[in-house]
């Protein structure tokens, strides 16, 4: 999964930019690796934003460190940087799942392969929320294949959040619910596998799958006054 470069090469390369962060691919101690910036805010006091900046920071941190523990694969996270207000991660070198949905519908659903992912998805989401531990961002942009072995790697813990709460839980699961049927509708029924292996990896499944019906309902709701 780690790809040795020439340690030379180690100018960093904007990969992309969201309302929080800046990603970019970089090497370190010789290895490629990805370095994530959160950037300061403007219209807020420096004082604060440079709090604020570096609380997310620590969080995204030991939100991933704890998805580790809990073993959910994610990225090996390398460095923090409080000054630069940047994370280093291990690179994972293969596709995210949203780009192996769109093959799929451009070309046609492998069906041992959706299963395989399908399965991956719902006993980490399990792990995750058995630990006490809500993604914040499920969506397949936000998971990774890795080459050769096609391990899910779960990435980007921005929005991750220590909870017990079904309803924290169950709205985790109906982020990437929407996600995925507004994205990947040709994948089928690929939320209903994904709740089938949550069910076999989450030993409180029950209370929360109760609750994403009722977020579904609200949401349903929401929809039809929008």
């Amino acid at each position: 999964m780690d790809t040795e470069v020439d340690v030379r090469d180690s100018s960093p390369t904007l990969l992309k930019q969201g309302a929080e962060a800046r990603v970019f691919e970089s090497t370190f101690v010789g290895r490629r690796s990805i370095v994530k910036e959160r950037f300061s805010k403007k219209y807020r006091h420096p004082t604060l934003d440079s709090k604020l900046t570096l609380k997310r920071l620590n969080a995204e941190a030991r939100c991933l460190t704890k998805a580790r523990r809990l073993g959910v694969p994610t990225p090996v996270l390398y460095a923090v940087d409080p000054v630069l207000h940047t994370l280093t991660f291990q690179y994972v070198e293969g596709p995210s799942v949203k780009d192996v949905f769109l093959e799929f519908g451009l070309h046609g659903v492998i069906e041992e392969q959706l299963d395989n992912i399908a399965s991956q998805i719902g006993d980490a989401i399990g792990k995750l929320h058995d630990g006490g531990l809500v993604h914040g961002d499920l969506t397949t942009s936000n998971m990774l294949l890795t080459n050769g072995t096609n391990q899910l790697v779960l990435i980007d813990f921005g929005l991750s959040f220590t909870s017990t709460l079904s309803e924290d839980k169950a709205v985790d699961l109906y982020v990437l619910e929407r996600a995925l049927l507004s994205m990947h509708s040709s994948c089928g029924n690929v939320m209903d596998r994904i709740l089938a292996a949550y069910r076999k990896s989450s030993k409180q499944w029950s209370s929360t799958l109760n609750k994403l019906a009722q977020v579904r309902q609200r949401g349903r709701k929401r929809t039809m006054v929008g």
